[in-house]
Order: C-alpha cells, then sequence, then structure tokens
C-alpha cells in the first residue's frame, strides 16, 4: 500500500475506534452494537480493492483486539475484518465511483450478518458461548439494523476522502511529466529530429544555405572571367 494510503486510513480507524469505544459501546442498545470500524473497513475496501481491504481489515481489526475494554482472544476480530475487507474489495468498481446506493447498502448488510456469525463462529472454536446467551437471531438483526442505519453517514464520507487522498496532484503532475517525455521521445524518434535542440538544426540548415551560396558565387565568378 501507498503511504497516503496507510496514513489515511490509520487516522480513519483510530477515530473509528475512539467512537465506538467512548460513544457507540455506552448507549446500551437491545442486540448488538453499532460496528463503526466495520462500516469504515467497508468503505476503504470498496476504495481499495479485496488486497488493500484485508489488509487494512486486519490492522483495524487487530487494533481493536488489543485496545480496551476488549475481552475476547487477540486476533479474533482481526480474521473477521480481514475476510470482510477482502470480499468487499471485489466489488470495486473500475472508475473507483459506485452508480447508485443499492450495491453498498446490500454489501453492509452482507457484512454486517457475515461478520457476526463469522465472529461467533470463530469463539465457539475457542470457547467463547457468550453468543448462544443474547441470542444469535436477535444479534444478527439488529446487527444488520443499526449497521445499516449508520452506513449513510460513514461509507460515502470514508468513500470521498479515501478517492481523494489516492488522486494526490504530486502523482499527476509526476504521470504528466512522464508522459510529456514519452510523447516528446516518440516524436524524435519517427522523425529524426530531437524536439529540444531545435535551435542546433535551424543553425546547422543556415550554415549549409551559406555555403551554398558560397559555393554558388565562385561557379558564378568563374563562368565570368
Amino acid at each position: 500500500m501507498r503511504v497516503n494510503r496507510i496514513l489515511l486510513s490509520s487516522a480513519f480507524i483510530v477515530v473509528a475506534l475512539v467512537i465506538q469505544v467512548s460513544v457507540l459501546a455506552r448507549l446500551h442498545l437491545p442486540g448488538a452494537v453499532p460496528d463503526l470500524m466495520l462500516l469504515t473497513v467497508l468503505g476503504l475496501a470498496m476504495v481499495y480493492g479485496h488486497v488493500g481491504g484485508a489488509l487494512v481489515g486486519f490492522g483495524a481489526g487487530l487494533l481493536a483486539d488489543v485496545a480496551p475494554p476488549a475481552d475476547h482472544a487477540a486476533g479474533r476480530y482481526a480474521l473477521v475484518l480481514c475476510v470482510v475487507g477482502y470480499f468487499a474489495g471485489l466489488i470495486k468498481p473500475e472508475n473507483g465511483r459506485l452508480k447508485s446506493a443499492t450495491g453498498p447498502m446490500l454489501v453492509v448488510v452482507a457484512a454486517a450478518v457475515g461478520s457476526t456469525l463469522l465472529y461467533a463462529g470463530v469463539g465457539a472454536l475457542v470457547g467463547d458461548t457468550a453468543a448462544r446467551h443474547v441470542g444469535m437471531t436477535s444479534l444478527l438483526v439488529t446487527a444488520a439494523l443499526y449497521d445499516l442505519l449508520l452506513a449513510p453517514f460513514v461509507v460515502p464520507g470514508v468513500m470521498a476522502l479515501a478517492r481523494r487522498a489516492d488522486n494526490d496532484p504530486l502523482t499527476e503532475a509526476n504521470s504528466a511529466t512522464k508522459a510529456g517525455n514519452v510523447s516528446s521521445g516518440w516524436i524524435s524518434s519517427g522523425t529524426g529530429l530531437r524536439v529540444g535542440g531545435r535551435r542546433g538544426a535551424l543553425g546547422s540548415l543556415k550554415a549549409r544555405a551559406r555555403t551554398r551560396n558560397v559555393r554558388v558565387g565562385r561557379i558564378k565568378g568563374v563562368k565570368r572571367l
């Protein structure tokens, strides 16, 4: 990943984690908790693609695993967000822009349900049965509902800022300079003249014309004699 992507992703993840722990986790809503970290990873993955989404998801999940008041095994949420980021990045459009909001909303619902099931499944493998006491049906419904309501305020903004950071002016200037160099090189190779050496070429043409004039003058003088 590029430096600007790493810095922007890190800033988004830290801010999302702080809001998740200090605000959303203290709302005491019935069922699940709105997952701001998940929505942030989804927004970044739909701009960076499946590889970038997997890396961002793993980093975000690992940070959530070690940040207090986490009480689960380290790496559990990292695995969940890594898988979610990978599959969300597979629907990245070619131009980086989504034509409608239907696709992202469906992705949010699928990610909320899938992440809850995967988190509970990994927990069952390590002996964590907390999901059974709460009720899987309640967790799935509330997780999808809360994330769907929060998504319009998070995902579009994250995607817009990620796209703007990708369009680095320095990168565009360098690419334009390279394109100019390539075009000038193509012109010079096709014509046999160097674009940058026009002055030297004109000077050599003038010198040749003077030599020809001198030769013509000498020939004319010989004929007169």
